[in-house]
């Protein structure tokens, strides 16, 4: 018989265990054509022409991408290899060399190839357009999507995937060569671990991994606390100790509490505990690393997509808390732009903020370490605005004499140096000091951020701003804005933006200081609504780089266990078939297999969404200003995409168990 024809015979006779693989196969051509397809993409390449950082972001998601679909495909080789295990052995002893039988799985795998990556451009070339659809609707761009095919795209999809079929040829011919004939037909036979009794040592280890882990969990929350010096060092540790935990609980915590319970019950187990217990407890030496890995994985693509669900979700609030109102000017620039909106009859609210400018001792907030590392450069310049003016905003407030209100205390200040009120402060001007207690302390945006740097302002009764300002008058110190007007438009439609942003711009009430050179970093204000379409671009992006990135991770790490699962079930058919010869009926041994699925799918799941909880409430205020609903969305979405493979799981177990008589 021919090779060629042995190739085919083979495929046909394989075509059980050769679904799974080639659909592993399409889908990550899939996945991998549409991204690609998408940076060359006229619509998508004029919707982010804005976000200087798109193209990058792209290609370095690219990369990131590549390297999922590696570790997936090569896993699942890996598998199908091992499930193949007899088969190879037999070709061998049929007299087969190690040589023919490594080319009769290399001629396959290329057909396979060729097939799936066929399969997969095509499919790509399709879904490209929905993916596209998708990303113009977060950038809230309005364009028709072509269906087009890019063949750049289609070189790139062609040059990673031959890489690919390379390494996988060398993955399966290293397997077959290092395996001994005798072990090629126990491979699928061979427990991982014999359950032993009691012991000291894997309960200390136990111990250890769930220490570790506690001790990640607690550093994680001091991350940005203040507390922290070295924040390297900081970061390194906690990888190490949640992944290192992570490793020791499922080496050795499950297999201890598993051995305990059996125990407990004095060897008297049912079937469930049976069906349950016993192929975890032998197999978790084996899985304790893959475990550990999806676990990791799951946990930091999940922290990833929810930083940039945030991000996204609090575009807005984070361009109000910037530019606090439609339209900001500074030191009377606004007077043409006021006179060409009542012109073209368009209704707007105007307040007006005098400024001036105080210090203050950054000691008095920050902690001891971060005060040692300014060494001593500790005094920061500080707006304060009149209470009349901020009468304007909450005419109810008063202030007594020697008091202070402070506003606009938001974003990742707030979070990493919390300040309660009431707080005395000592703000400065030169050598003269005024003494003032803080009554409130508030996170109201007043300032445009492009004035403060970002820092907040403080509202002082009218007397002492009079006085304040009568010292800079004689030396100025601090900020050289010395009044901020605000415009908010009343009753306003897309047009009416439109043509205020025009107006808005070809006055100059756009211009932050009249002389260039005093301002190196820019010279213009943007308007609210330009800075959330701006926010909107640059995160709509990355959380549809991110998300793809995640729905990958996601369904790569799902995609595994399902696949280890029905391998699993393959190599338990034998048993199931002895359990329905003596009497247990399909329902019963069923309820045993979800208790099984329950852990497989249940505690990875649990573990990972802890530490992207932990590892997203560290740090998520430096990304936006919402926690909650970002957190929770794309927590429920992982949930159901883990139910949707365990339900796929006890159902090819169901079907294994039908087939056992």
């Amino acid at each position: 018989m021919k090779l060629s024809q042995l190739v085919f015979k083979s495929m046909l006779k394989n075509m059980r265990h050769y679904y799974l693989y080639f659909f592993a196969l399409i889908f990550s051509v899939t996945l991998f054509f549409s991204f690609v397809t998408l940076q060359y993409n006229e619509s998508i390449i004029e919707a982010t022409k804005a976000s200087g950082t798109a193209a990058s972001g792209f290609e370095a998601a690219s990369y990131m991408l590549y390297f999922i679909v590696l570790f997936f495909v090569l896993y699942a080789n890996h598998l199908f290899i091992k499930r193949r295990s007899k088969e190879i052995g037999l070709y061998q002893l049929v007299g087969m060399t190690k040589g023919l039988v490594t080319r009769l799985i290399a001629f396959e795998n290329i057909l396979l190839f060729i097939g799936a990556v066929s399969i997969g451009i095509l499919l790509g070339f399709l879904s490209s357009r929905l993916f596209a659809m998708i990303l113009l609707k977060l950038l809230k761009f309005d364009a028709v999507v072509t269906l087009s095919i890019s063949k750049v795209a289609v070189v790139n999809t062609l040059i990673v995937f031959g890489i690919l079929l390379a390494v996988l040829l060398a993955q399966m011919a290293f397997m077959v060569h290092r395996t001994t004939l005798l072990s090629l037909f126990n491979a699928s036979k061979q427990a991982d671990e014999r359950v032993k009794r009691f012991s000291v040592f894997p309960m200390v280890m136990g111990a250890i991994g769930l220490a570790l882990i506690i001790y990640g969990y607690y550093k994680s929350t001091l991350l940005f606390s203040g507390q922290t010096t070295n924040l390297f060092l900081s970061m390194v540790i906690i990888l190490a100790t949640t992944i290192g935990g992570t490793y020791f609980v499922f080496r050795y915590s499950v297999a201890f509490i598993l051995n305990m319970f059996r125990l407990r019950k004095k060897g008297h187990l049912n079937l469930n505990d049976v069906l349950a217990l016993t192929p975890i407890m032998h197999r978790m030496k084996g899985n304790a690393k893959s475990l550990t890995l999806i676990t990791v994985i799951t946990a930091v693509s999940l922290a990833i997509t929810t930083l940039s669900y945030i991000s996204y979700y609090s575009a807005g609030s984070t361009a109000e808390n910037s530019v606090p109102a439609d339209y900001i000017m500074v030191d009377g620039r606004g007077e043409p732009f006021i006179e060409a909106l009542e012109r073209e009859g368009i209704a707007f609210e105007e307040n007006k903020f005098r400024l001036t400018s105080a210090q203050f001792d950054m000691a008095e907030i920050f902690s001891g370490e971060i005060v040692e590392m300014l060494q001593g450069d500790t005094l920061a310049d500080v707006l304060m605005i009149p209470l009349s003016d901020y009468h304007q905003l909450d005419p109810d407030v008063m202030l007594s004499e020697g008091e202070a209100i402070i506003a606009g205390y938001n974003g990742f200040q707030a979070n990493i140096l919390p300040l309660e009120a009431p707080h005395d402060f000592i703000f400065l001007h030169q050598e003269h000091q005024f003494p003032l207690k803080v009554k409130e302390v508030n996170d109201t945006s007043i300032v445009a951020w492009r004035i403060t740097g970002g820092g907040f302002v403080v509202i002082v009764e009218d007397n002492l701003f009079n006085q304040i300002q009568q010292f800079n008058n004689e030396h100025e110190i601090g900020y050289l804005t010395k009044e901020q007007t605000s415009i908010n438009l009343i009753d306003a439609n897309d047009e009416t933006y439109e043509a205020a942003e025009k107006l808005y711009k070809q006055t100059g009430a756009n211009i932050v200081f009249e002389d260039d050179e005093i301002d190196r970093g820019g010279n213009k204000l943007s308007s609210l609504r330009s800075t959330v379409e701006y926010n909107l671009n640059l995160y709509g992006t990355t959380i549809f780089t991110t998300a793809f990135l995640g729905l990958a991770f996601l369904l790569a790490t799902g995609s595994i266990l399902y696949f280890k699962q029905m391998s699993e079930a393959d190599e338990e058919m034998e048993s199931y078939k002895i359990l329905r010869k003596i009497g247990f009926t399909e329902e019963e041994l069923t309820r045993g297999i979800m208790k099984k699925q329950l852990f497989n799918f249940g505690v990875p799941l649990l573990i990972g969404l802890l530490h992207s909880y932990f590892a997203v409430k560290s740090g998520w205020f430096l990304f936006g200003t919402e926690l909650t609903t970002p957190l929770l969305v794309t927590m429920a979405l992982y949930i159901v995409m883990y139910i949707v493979f365990a339900t796929l799981t006890i159902n090819y177990y169901r079907k294994i168990i039908k087939q056992a008589l």
